[in-house]
């Protein structure tokens, strides 16, 4: 799904500009330390401090934006825009990005994400149990057990719940992992077996299915049922399929206290039986 690089959000703290990869394409480029001309710009923000996410030095300068897109950093005393952002005393910086995000419900009711925002995050990735794919049975169970926050399931795919968001119009960029625990109960249910050859065939399937419409990868959460049923060689063969597309492993762990080292190691394994990276959540 298209990202658009751009979000102007001033909170009390901080100016923030962009999402990393929207900083990454403005460092391709030379940008002049001092801009002379009477350029014009769509938003000027002037004076403030600016971290570019690089671990460079801040300076105090001026950033010029066009559209979505960062053109000029440096002295733009002369230069004219159609909105001007003072940021005299605050930092500017790349947007955070939020890489455990439980928003994908309140997104759906409030897609401000004014919680998020007043934060300084500009992207979130969801992830541990994701929102698809959804059988009829799946989509069920979770509309009686919603509480406050109350909406229909018109979607099967993750990639179709993405899809969903964007048409709705939603305030931040998003990406989600696919969950194994969502893609267990798809095709086994909630019972504590393993897949058969049939069973762990389709999954993988579906992960490919995903992955192809841009998923990250594989993620779950193994301290919880009915994530904790997964044993590791099914784990391992979710992951070569995600490794495939480049995707990455991303888990909470199946023990942070007694067996630490234990889930450590399991990670470990699947990382370099896969051939893909991977990442631990709360480490």
């Amino acid at each position: 799904m298209p990202m658009t690089c751009l979000r102007r959000i001033v909170p009390l703290w901080a100016v923030l500009l962009t999402t990393l990869s929207c900083l990454a394409q403005s460092q391709q480029r030379t940008l002049p330390a001092r801009v002379t001309e009477a350029a014009s710009y769509d938003v000027l923000i002037k004076g403030g401090t600016v971290y570019d996410g690089t671990g460079r030095e801040p300076r105090q300068t001026d950033v010029g934006i066009r559209g979505d897109r960062i053109v000029a950093i440096g002295d733009l005393q002369n230069a004219r825009a159609g909105s001007v952002v003072d940021a005299s005393g605050l930092a500017v910086a790349p947007g955070f990005i939020n890489m455990l995000s439980h928003s994908e419900t309140s997104l759906i009711i409030d897609s401000r994400s004014m919680s998020e925002l007043k934060q300084g995050v500009t992207t979130q990735i969801f992830g541990e149990s994701s929102m698809g794919p959804l059988s009829r049975e799946m989509k069920d169970r979770r509309v009686a057990q919603q509480g406050d926050l109350k909406y229909d399931i018109v979607w099967t795919s993750l990639a179709e719940y993405l899809t969903y968001l964007e048409r709705r119009g939603i305030s931040q960029n998003v990406a989600s992992f696919i969950g194994a625990p969502t893609l267990r109960e798809y095709v086994i249910g909630l019972e504590d077996k393993p897949p058969t050859p049939e069973q762990l065939e389709k999954m993988r399937q579906l992960v490919r299915q995903e992955m192809e419409a841009g998923a990250l990868g594989i993620t779950t959460a193994l301290i919880y049922p009915p994530a904790t049923f997964a044993r590791t060689d099914e784990l391992i063969e979710l992951s070569k399929v995600a490794a495939k597309y480049k995707g990455k492993y991303i888990a909470h762990i199946r023990s942070e206290a007694d067996q630490l080292a234990e889930a450590v190691e399991e990670t470990i394994r699947i990382s370099r039986e896969a051939g893909l990276p991977v990442e631990i959540y709360h480490l």
